[in-house]
């Protein structure tokens, strides 16, 4: 903003007082009750691997049901939580996930600098957690795409700090749990870190042969999660899946088609993100959309893709509007994010199972407001695509003068 004009970027960076941060106590903490009292289990997704669990101790395969879609290494770590009761489930679970958000929340605006005493983070927080409807589906649903929303921003706020390894074993670590960010990988290979590489595909390689060894199916992900994730799941999951692949068939389109066009998107992204990587413009920003980028174009091709995988790009992207020229600025951020606004109900979209458009509706454009920001100019000197990202970096304080807004 000009100099002498109302600075809310100042106020956004000042510290809140204690009575703001009431606001997403409450809110986080009506949605972890409403779900521990509607939940028997914790949530629907996360029983899935809890029961799959319960069958290795039992003797049987985890794998036996298609819709576990994990590696081996997530059957041993959801044993703890095979052997707790149900009652403890439906209390402990929505309270783990919402605290995966909020610490996720946290990383990211720790990533750009922002004091986590700010205003802007009590009001983010509260912001995605009330007027993002994927923030409640995850909660609800126990999906461990939370272990994903937390890695990223960790693994980026170890990255900003130079510590390339210890991001490697974080996101590696993150994708032993679930495959979810297996494309961050690409991040290392734009970066040229082959150690920091070499750690993120040992940590979840080893994690899961040496669980594999202790299954009655070492071979089960690759007799029966892959081929059911090649044929696009069951009609009833791929009712629910944002991707290309699986729209727009729905729309008319030859499934052939989709899958191809699925496939250009992921690759035209994929570029996107390359030559954000290359611009080289110093801050925060380059990694953080370089990131989103990758994980937005992964999402379009991947099978399956549902609405709370936005939750792991989301808080990176909008921990970034106090800089001028994030993405979080751009009018398409905020347009792809108007169908998620919980009970916003839109015309012939009403039925649960046409949720999917509008989640495609999201997944599509929030790609191409992050997209453009690859084809800007930068107007710092590129330091290169070997560059070092350094964390010490001026932090983000807004003055009259000078103000990130």
């Amino acid at each position: 903003m000009k100099a002498g004009k109302s600075d809310i970027s100042g106020w956004l960076m000042g510290r809140a007082p204690w009575r703001l941060w009431a606001a997403p106590a409450v809110v986080l903490g009506a949605m972890a009750g409403h779900v521990g009292r509607s939940t028997p289990d914790g949530g629907m997704d996360n029983a899935i691997v809890v029961r799959a669990a319960g069958a290795w101790l039992t003797g049987g395969s985890p794998y036996a049901d298609p819709h576990f879609l994990y590696l081996p290494s997530a059957v041993l770590a959801a044993v703890p939580q095979a052997l707790l009761p149900l009652t403890a489930l439906r209390v402990l679970v929505p309270l783990t996930v919402t605290a995966f958000l909020a610490a996720g929340w946290a990383c990211a605006l720790r990533v750009h600098d922002v004091p986590l005493r700010s205003r802007f983070a009590a009001l983010g927080l509260t912001g995605l957690a009330g007027a993002f409807a994927p923030f409640g589906h995850l909660v609800l649903l126990g999906n461990w795409t939370v272990t994903a929303a937390l890695a990223l921003p960790l693994g980026l706020l170890l990255v900003s700090r130079g510590r390339w390894v210890a991001a490697g074993a974080v996101i590696g670590a993150a994708v032993a749990l679930k495959p979810l960010l297996a494309p961050m990988a690409l991040l290392f290979v734009f970066a040229r870190r082959w150690r920091a590489l070499g750690v993120l595909v040992l940590v979840p390689t080893a994690a899961s042969a040496t669980a594999a060894l202790a299954l009655p199916d070492p071979a089960g992900f690759l007799t029966h999660t892959l081929p059911f994730l090649l044929r696009g799941h069951d009609d009833f999951v791929r009712l629910y899946e944002a991707s290309p692949a699986a729209v727009l068939p729905r729309l008319g389109m030859p499934s052939p088609l989709a899958k191809a066009a699925a496939l250009l998107a992921c690759a035209a992204g994929v570029a996107c993100a390359y030559r954000r990587w290359r611009r080289a413009d110093p801050g925060p920003l380059r990694l953080a959309e370089t990131s989103a980028t990758l994980m937005l174009s992964a999402f379009l091709v991947s099978r399956p893709s549902y609405d709370h995988y936005l939750m792991v790009v989301l808080p990176l992207l909008l921990a970034g509007l106090p800089y001028p020229g994030s993405a979080a600025r751009s009018p398409w951020f905020w347009l792809a994010l108007a169908p998620q606004i919980p009970g916003l109900i839109w015309p012939y979209l009403e039925l649960p199972r046409r949720r999917a458009f509008k989640d495609a509706f999201t997944l599509y454009t929030l790609m191409v407001a992050v997209g453009c920001q690859s084809l800007r100019r930068s107007r710092a000197r590129p330091s290169g695509p070997n560059a070092e990202v350094r964390v010490r970096r001026p932090p983000v304080q807004a003055t009259r003068a000078e103000a990130p807004f």
